[in-house]
């Protein structure tokens, strides 16, 4: 029997985002990085070693992420998940649902879920008919045997519709993430018996945590910053989804959030003692436990995925098609600022899988090598990182404007005048993806103009488009959907929907071909 003045420790470690990344290589070139579930799972067993109170819980974007991944949920689904797999073996306590799980369907993640020893949690995330929680339980509790009970809440950024392909979520519902924490706390409160409430949340902070300043426009994609300040009861609060390094309290609430693709682990320790019948937390201290040179690799972790591992890179070494001229990438920057053979070639691919003849598209990241001569599936990969789909959907001249009006706020003008990129899509998480360049128009984009007055040229075939006309445009599912905030697309028809995803797509283009020839037309540019 536990006895008054007693004390314990608990120990709270969280992954999130790992995204897909098992072995510590980048896949664009093989190089080994600082990441991966391999060196995580060393650190989670350093960090366990002689602990008796654990919790180990991921906070979601976990089967999606890789070519791995990608090999997996194309050609080898039949078997069993290897990141499942993973997280069975190093005994997971719980998962959440985050916005990439969906990615390969509902099929595929149904499967997973079975295959998992450990419950999913989504209290937000609902049956259209039944409006109950559509994966497992909302919460968990967890008895240790000093009779310390935790109890783990689990939701789910609820901004999903906004990016995902409906066929991968129809008959869901996705509750409003604040409102369904503060019907769930309150009702752990009256009906259960816990010492610690943990909230897991694929979500992050819409303000900055210090000031309380607005980070983002505030579209309720994360709103961790009104949950601590407004919701009672919740003693930790376990994020991600903005691939941040937090570690800190905001309003007594322990918070950690540990980047992304593997490269740290979320650590909360907490001192209980023993009082009035009942263990009452007397102290917690956050810390983001980082890979390093120094971390090794759990070879028990890499067998699991192993078979997996080996077919993926034999897949992405298959040569698919050679090139003509250059769509190689010296400087991100400059391919923002004006057309690019690459931007203009992957437009080109978009119109001609739709058969339409405009298009937009974003360089996703900054470490995107462009296309070599002779081009592998490793190379479309390194490119295209995301498993998007496209969508053909009829907008008006006005929203095409619009659309270039937001895509000039990716700039601004520095202390010399020069063209940067605006903070705010640096800070709190890289949005290079949320900036577009176009074909099939001609425009251009003066930066020393006020924001919304900045397309200083807009031209259809020569002339100047039509802002009434209505025009197809072929562009990502995600933008299509209103994605980054172009809330222009919203609602709009969908005239045609294309399924296969944009990996395939381009490989397919190269395959058909086998040369293709880079051409640049210059259309668009981007002045002060």
């Amino acid at each position: 029997m536990t006895k008054t003045n007693e004390t314990c420790e608990l120990l709270i470690l969280e992954t999130s985002d790992i995204h897909g990344n098992v072995f510590p290589i980048n896949y664009g070139n093989n190089h080994e990085t600082n990441s991966g579930f391999a060196k995580i799972a060393t650190l989670i067993k350093e960090e366990t070693k002689n602990r008796e109170n654990i919790l180990l819980i991921d906070n979601g974007d976990v089967i999606q992420g890789t070519p791995l991944t990608y090999h997996y949920a194309k050609f080898l689904s039949d078997k069993k998940n290897p990141m499942i797999s993973i997280l069975n073996h190093l005994e997971y306590d719980a998962a959440v649902m985050g916005n990439h799980e969906f990615n390969y369907g509902m099929e595929l993640l149904r499967a997973s879920v079975e295959e998992c020893n450990f419950p999913w949690l989504s209290a937000n995330i609902v049956n259209e008919a039944t409006n109950e929680p559509a994966f497992g339980t909302p919460y968990f509790i967890k008895e240790f045997p000093n009779g310390l009970r935790v109890a783990v809440l689990g939701v789910t950024t609820h901004y999903i519709p906004n990016w995902e392909n409906p066929s991968h979520i129809k008959g869901l519902t996705f509750v409003d993430t604040y409102e369904t924490l503060k019907k769930w706390v309150q009702y752990l409160k009256e009906n259960e018996n816990y010492d610690l409430l943990v909230v897991s949340y694929h979500g992050g902070f819409e303000r900055d945590l210090t000031t309380g300043e607005p980070t983002e426009s505030l579209t309720s994609e994360n709103q961790g910053y009104q949950i601590c300040k407004e919701i009672e009861g919740i003693d930790v609060l376990l994020t991600g989804h903005q691939h941040r390094t937090i570690a800190t309290t905001l309003h007594d609430i322990a918070i950690v959030q540990p980047s992304f693709n593997g490269q740290a682990l979320g650590k909360v320790v907490l001192q209980f003692k023993f009082l009035n019948g009942k263990w009452q937390v007397i102290n917690k201290a956050t810390e983001l436990v980082e890979v390093t040179d120094d971390t090794g690799v759990q070879e028990d972790v890499l067998a699991l995925a192993a078979e997996f591992e080996e077919k993926t890179q034999n897949w992405l070494d298959q040569p698919i098609g050679e090139i003509k001229g250059d769509m190689k990438i010296v400087d991100a920057f400059n391919v923002r600022l004006k057309d690019h053979s690459l931007i203009e070639f992957i437009n080109k691919v978009q119109m001609d899988a739709a058969g339409v003849d405009i298009s937009n598209t974003a360089l996703f990241h900054n470490g995107s090598p462009g296309l070599p001569e002779r081009v592998t599936m490793r190379d479309i990969v390194s490119n295209y990182i995301y498993p998007n789909t496209l969508k053909v959907i009829r907008i008006s001249g006005q929203d095409i404007k619009d659309a270039l009006e937001k895509c000039a706020t990716y700039f601004t003008l520095n202390d010399k005048k020069e063209i940067t990129v605006n903070p705010s899509f640096m800070d709190p998480k890289p949005q290079h993806y949320n900036y577009d360049m176009w074909e099939g128009i001609e425009y251009v984009l003066n930066i020393s103009n006020p924001v919304g007055a900045r397309v200083e040229k807009l031209l259809r075939n020569g002339e100047p488009l039509n802002l009434t006309a209505q025009y197809d445009v072929v562009m990502n599912n995600y933008r299509a959907g209103g994605g980054g905030d172009f809330e222009m697309f919203k609602d709009k028809p969908v005239i045609k929907e294309i399924q296969t995803d944009m990996t395939e797509i381009l490989a397919d283009y190269f395959l058909k071909r086998k040369t293709v020839e880079a051409s640049c037309n210059h259309n668009w540019k981007v002045i002060s």
